[in-house]
């Protein structure tokens, strides 16, 4: 517990929350792609290390990570290597909050595992995938709650990373697509715009969640 708090505690003391900004990436930009070429392997091994102490810290920036992800890596591998940090990172917060964090969880979030126990009593793993897939909640509150919960590791540890490809490939294809911009005019460039496009369609998931969930069958 001590050490977790204190992890987070310097992230925050430190403010290095700026590197995980788009800002910091594009500022970067020349020099992280020199480096990946050169140490491809090395930049892959730091780049799923990074995601898996973002995302098992319950950091911010695991967005942008996805986007760095696709920027460096490309589309395919981008979404291989995010989903393998953002995968172990979960499951890394769920064991926590089963085994290190379990009361300040309650504390923190008890009035909202109702629901979550009713769906994870359910059908654990296809409540988990809808979760994944559609995010009503954030990831970090998902990855939290879930180790409140009765649903087994194996279950949380395939459901999560399943259900986070759709949502990982949409960020790194957008991220490949930032990542090869050079000029103004190709910010309209069809791919561009291909990206932007599932970009609002993934924003969008919830709206459409709710909306066919409140009718009738």
């Amino acid at each position: 517990m001590g050490a977790f708090a204190l992890a987070v505690g310097l992230f925050f003391y430190f403010d290095l929350g700026r590197l995980l900004s788009l800002g910091s990436l594009q500022e970067h930009r020349d020099e992280l792609l020199a480096f990946t070429d050169a140490h491809y392997a090395v930049a892959a091994g730091l780049f799923i290390v990074t995601y898996i102490a973002v995302v098992g810290l319950s950091l911010p920036g695991s967005a942008i990570m996805t986007l760095a992800g696709g920027f460096l890596f490309g589309s395919l591998w981008g979404t291989l290597f995010a989903n393998l940090g953002a995968t172990t990172g979960a499951t890394l917060a769920f064991l926590s909050a089963r085994y290190l964090l379990h009361d300040w969880v309650e504390r923190k979030f008890g009035g909202l595992l109702g629901p979550i126990q009713a769906g994870f009593a359910k059908n654990a793993f296809s409540y988990l995938m809808t979760l994944r897939l559609i995010p009503l909640f954030p990831f970090f509150f998902v990855n939290m709650v879930s180790g409140l919960t009765r649903v087994s590791l194996g279950i949380y540890v395939a459901a999560t990373a399943i259900g986070i490809v759709p949502g990982s490939f949409v960020f790194a294809y957008a991220g490949r697509q930032l990542g090869s911009i050079n000029s103004l005019q190709e910010i309209a460039s069809p791919n561009m715009l291909l990206a932007v496009t599932l970009l609002g369609l993934l924003a969008l998931a919830p709206v459409f969640y709710k909306n066919f969930a409140a009718k009738p069958l």
